[in-house]
Order: C-alpha cells, then structure tokens, then sequence
C-alpha cells in the first residue's frame, strides 16, 4: 500500500467541506500527504477550484454525509455516506487511513463495523498523547471511543496505549497507570479495582493507581481510563490550560508570545486528533470544530501511523 493516499471525510465536522478541502490542500503542500476527499464530488469540485488545488487533491464521490448528531449506530445504515465510503476505502486498502472530523460515535460504529478490529481486540480506544512535565508525553487511553468498558477491555487499553508509546513515541519500557481516585492499591470504583488485578497480570511495567492531578506530571508513560472519564479529562485539560493563561494574561505575567507557546502544547490545532487503536486500519478521530490547518495535520498523523504499521506490525504492538 506504499504511496496510498490518506482517505478524508469531506463531508465530516462542524465546517463540513469549507474546512475538509482547505485541510487537504494544506495537508498536500505543507507535509506533502497525497489525500483523498471522500464526499460530494461537486462540492468538493467547486472548493478545490476556489484553492487553485484541482488536480492536486483525489475525490471519492459519497453522496451521502452523517450529521453530527448522530452518535453511534444510525450511521450504520448510511451506506453512500462520506464516512462509510471512508471506511471501505481503508478496508480494501485503497487509502492509507482515514481522518474524520465527523461525531466521534458514528466515527467509531463505522470504523469497528468496516475496518474491523485487530485480532482479539474487544473495543477500540482513542489514544492522545499529551505533553507532561517530565519532557516527555503521557498517552491518554480512552480519550472517548467506548464509554461503559469492562475490566477486560480497560486491561486491554493499557495494551494498547503501551504498544503505542514504544512504537509511536519510542517509549522502551512505558510505565502504564490507572487513572482513579487514590494512588493506594485498592482505591476506585469496582470497574477499576477489577482492572487493577487485571493489569498487574499483564508483562507491562505497572505504575499502579494514579490520581488526577498526576495526569500531566510525567508520573506515567500511559493513564488508562474509561472512555467518558478520558474524554471529560481531554476537555478539562484544555479548557484550564485556556482559562489559566487567560488569567496569567489578564495580570500581564508574561508576554503573549510566550503564553501561545504553551497553549500550543494542548491545542487540537497541534495535535490534529486522536488515532483509534485496536482496528485492523488506521484511523484518525480529528475535532469536530477542526480548522483546515488541524486537519492538514491529522492527516500527517495518519500517514505516520499507516507507515509505522507497514514498517513493524500494528501500534497496539
């Protein structure tokens, strides 16, 4: 599949093509990633034109699209929808991976069902590495695909998110935590009690229970949780690190250059989205509101995991 571009929903996320075409030329000419958009061809037509990019980016026609309020399942039955089409093109490896902007629900139905999971994965996860103190990049697993996991699947996480911190972040001998309410043995709820025993049993390097205040220190190369509990942590770290520059700003503390910096660190713009491990393809989960320039990036991410998959087997190692 060398050379195979990365498939992206055109169609997806809150500014719908305005924003997929301008990602994609972007993603084209500043990290030269080949794409194609998958959507209507006559919109995207029209935008490509707009950028001066005909020719440049492919199209995959889908006539179809699933609306952002779709959260699951129902986008099952869209078939000749820019999702599904998406999808296909990664299961009969026509594109490298897929980014999509889309609800991250029907994202993750569409992908499990047509992609298909890993051998003996039971739930995908959203992998996000974020920036820590110690330097380095603390991989939150599940950043959002499975809110209601069993034991098993939350030991299973922690599989994944450490075969993605050595092979995505050449992390030797990942550290992997649970993220709770207490760093003492025993503390949490039955659900992560469970996955404590779980994980001990596992040939990973188990740092035990972490507490939420630990999630940015460096304590772990990997914090396991939930797909809710990951998801409102993701939001909750952006919105502070926003609110507290906000406020250092407001003071004049420091120079506004130096405050974009940092913000930078836990932007989605930087990031570009979040890969979704345990599939049999790659797939990319970008934000909804994804500007071009976060797309453009996404893409990048994509066809850095495609390529890592080809060259030593898949990120869930």
């Amino acid at each position: 599949m060398t050379g195979a571009p990365v498939v992206l929903d055109a169609m997806g996320g809150d500014r719908g093509p305005d924003a997929t075409v301008a990602g994609a030329v972007l993603a084209v000419r500043d990290h030269g990633v080949p794409v194609l958009l998958a959507g209507r061809a006559d919109e995207i037509a029209d935008r490509l034109r707009r950028h001066g990019a005909t020719g440049e980016v492919g199209v995959l026609h889908a006539e179809d699209a699933v609306p952002m309020t779709e959260r699951g399942p129902g986008a099952l039955g869209r078939e000749r929808s820019s999702l599904a089409v998406g999808c296909r093109a990664v299961r009969d490896r026509d594109g490298a991976g897929l980014v999509s902007a889309g609800s991250t629900g029907a994202v993750v139905s569409c992908a499990v069902r047509t992609v298909g999971r890993a051998e003996g994965v039971l739930r995908p996860a959203l992998v996000i590495a974020l920036p820590n103190l110690a330097g380095g990049a603390t991989v939150l697993v599940d950043a959002g695909a499975t809110a209601d996991p069993t034991p098993e699947m939350l030991a299973q996480f922690a599989t994944l998110g450490a075969g993605y911190a050595r092979r995505v972040l050449g992390v030797a001998d990942p550290r992997v935590g649970l993220l709770t309410i207490g760093a003492e043995p025993g503390k949490g709820n039955r659900l992560v009690r469970r996955a404590a025993e779980l994980v001990a049993a596992l040939p990973l390097r188990s740092a035990g229970n972490v507490e939420g205040h630990d999630v940015l220190t460096g304590a772990v190369d990997v914090l396991v949780t939930d797909g809710f509990t990951g998801n409102v942590v993701l939001k909750n770290i952006e919105g502070t690190v926003r609110a507290t520059l906000e406020l250092v700003a407001r003071q004049g503390l420091a120079a506004p250059a130096d405050l974009r910096r940092v913000a930078a660190f836990y932007d989605p713009e930087t990031h570009g989205g979040a890969a979704l491990l345990g599939l049999a393809g790659t797939v990319v989960v970008a934000h909804g509101s994804s500007s071009p320039r976060a797309l453009a990036r996404a893409c990048a991410v994509a066809r850095d995991l495609a390529a890592g998959d080809r060259a030593g087997g898949r990120a869930d190692g």
